[in-house]
């Protein structure tokens, strides 16, 4: 007898590729949500940024601090929502083609869809209100002397 080894072990050194494979597709799944939020909030800070001058007026106007909020964070969401969506329906387009490659879950599992949309949206409402809180704190004074 040559090799004895327990059937766990053998289970163990059989799936080592796949292991490999799934630790190297979460390590860049979640380095791609750090690049996605990195990525709205930069978009995000730098419209909010180049509309000082306007959150100025409309706060002279008389606009309050949520209406500034709700001004910044509604356009940062519309902008995820259009892009949660087509990703939605791309990646039911492209399912079919990676099917061979899902190890125990369906090409259309809907928890999986909907828990990664979810993700998405709270990274991106996150990544959305850190600007929309620093335009609410604008001076109207100060922001309209800006430029």
């Amino acid at each position: 007898m040559f090799d004895v080894t327990t059937l766990e072990l053998r289970e163990h050194f059989a799936s080592f590729g796949q292991e490999v494979a799934g630790t190297f597709v979460g390590a860049f799944g979640l380095l791609a949500l750090v690049l996605a939020a990195v990525g709205i909030y930069g978009v995000t800070a730098y419209t909010t940024r180049q509309r000082t001058h306007e959150i100025g007026i409309r706060m002279t106007l008389g606009a309050t601090k949520q209406d500034v909020l709700r001004l910044v964070l509604g356009h940062g969401l519309t902008l995820m929502l259009v892009g949660v969506g087509l990703g939605l329906v791309l990646s039911f387009v492209l399912t079919r083609f990676l099917s061979s490659l899902l190890l125990g879950v369906t090409s259309t599992d809907a928890l999986t869809f909907s828990s990664v949309a979810i993700l998405l949206c709270a990274v991106a409402l996150l990544a959305c209100f850190i600007p929309a809180h620093r335009a609410m704190r604008v001076d109207p004074m100060v922001a309209l002397r800006y430029e």
